[in-house]
């Protein structure tokens, strides 16, 4: 079933009378070589594009054991994760590696320049052009099909104007990006300083040396896990009921923009893993560990793959939430997870956590205190994270007005992109 998203053609429409229209399928021909597997392996980012692996700590899938199978790809050639392509998960490489046999790996046609096709292909009017010829039920599951993909039109200008165009927008998207570079490490300082914050506030390091430690377990109601198998006959695309996953919840934070809903049947076999206001979620697999705190507006909802803490009366929900997301407990979080292929977070460990056991009236203090500290740092990340967003706004922009041809990039400067993006 395809996606509801409109294709949009106006701006390829209105592309300079100059440049020729092609079907994708006379530019870029799909190729599988395998049988490759010393060589490096590659990943495909919505933001980088085709990097090294090695080159990432944010890529929790963990390869197969066998190599064979994973194709082999050459600077020059364009790769597509299938099923995040309309998220923008496609790139030409600069590098020699191998990919996972998801991917399609293809030539391009020499009368297109590596560089342009990778801007193009990666700019706004083609992710929307993705979304709509994907298919599948639910957005985590959409697949672009290849003859859906290679049907698709490819604005191609003179071979000499492509190559304009990509030396331009390389050399204004590098500039942006370290714009962001630097936003980014700012923010890292923040957050580390942040954690630094917490682990002193709380008295972690103390607390481990008077022996003040008590597993988890003795301190709350109750330890559970939500749904672990969900039936694909449970998920509805409208009524039933929310249920978060783990891409849902960060370090102290719940999102509700990507949740999805189950039947009313998966609701009712599953009553240990309703939400009540209050509890504490805990990522099993991918960022482990992560703890946020339920909202009110989530109360009576599910949840897929996640531990669920019900404090009682003994531990704060806000006190649980920083001691899970402190390093403290990250540590142990790391320690304790199992599983070959993409590790995970079992709720025997989750019960085993040592946590401070102090009276309830010093919890609430030490959330005060915490949030005043922390929410300081937290509006200057913030802050930060605003004027990154702005910058990758304006750098999508800047792409795909140079590759439409909406000005001319030999007589044109991106220094304006940065207008409004406060330092």
């Amino acid at each position: 079933m395809s996606n509801a998203y409109v294709m949009d053609l106006s701006p390829l429409d209105a592309a300079p009378t100059h440049w020729e229209r092609r079907p994708l399928w006379t530019l870029v021909q799909r190729r599988d070589v395998t049988g490759r597997p010393d060589a490096e392996l590659l990943s495909v980012y919505r933001d980088h594009g085709v990097v090294p692996k090695s080159s990432r700590d944010d890529n929790f899938n963990k390869p197969s054991e066998d190599l064979s199978s994973y194709r082999y790809v050459r600077p020059g050639d364009l790769v597509l994760n299938k099923m995040k392509t309309w998220q923008g998960s496609l790139a030409v490489s600069e590098y020699e590696g191998i990919v996972s046999p998801a991917y399609f790996v293809c030539d391009l046609s020499p009368e297109v320049h590596p560089r342009f096709a990778h801007h193009l292909l990666r700019s706004r009017p083609y992710i929307h052009l993705y979304q709509a010829a994907s298919k599948g039920i639910r957005p985590n599951q959409w697949d672009l099909p290849f003859e859906e993909f290679r049907g698709l039109p490819m604005l191609l200008p003179p071979v000499e104007e492509q190559r304009r165009i990509a030396d331009f927008l390389d050399a204004e998207t590098a500039r942006i990006d370290q714009l962001v570079l630097k936003r980014r490490q700012m923010r890292s300082l923040l957050t580390l300083k942040r954690e630094r914050v917490i682990e002193s506030t709380l008295g972690l390091e103390r607390a481990k040396t008077t022996d003040a430690l008590v597993p988890l377990k003795y301190l709350v109601a109750d330890v559970t896990v939500g749904i672990v198998i969900t039936p694909a006959k449970w998920y509805v695309e409208t009524g039933g009921t929310p249920a978060l996953r783990g891409l849902n919840v960060k370090p102290g934070f719940i999102s509700t923009s990507d949740l999805v809903k189950i039947s009313a049947e998966g609701h009712a076999e599953n009553r240990k893993s309703r939400l009540n206001t209050g509890d504490v979620v805990v990522v099993r697999t991918g960022q482990a560990g992560a703890a946020a705190v339920v909202p009110a507006e989530l109360d009576g909802a599910n949840c897929i793959d996640l531990i669920v803490v019900r404090p009682g009366r003994k531990l704060s929900s806000r006190y649980l939430e920083y001691v899970l997301n402190s390093d403290y407990a990250s540590s142990r979080v790391t320690e304790h997870s199992v599983g070959s292929i993409q590790a995970h977070f079992n709720v025997g460990a989750m019960k085993q956590i040592p946590i401070p056991s102090i009276p309830r009236t010093e919890q609430d203090k030490i959330v005060r205190l915490l949030d005043i500290r922390v929410g300081a740092l937290d509006l200057l990340h913030r802050k930060l994270d605003l004027q990154e967003k702005l910058l990758t706004e304006r750098r999508q922009a800047l792409i795909t007005a140079a590759v439409t041809g909406q000005f001319n990039v030999s007589t044109a400067s991106g220094r304006n992109v940065t207008d409004g993006v406060t330092a």
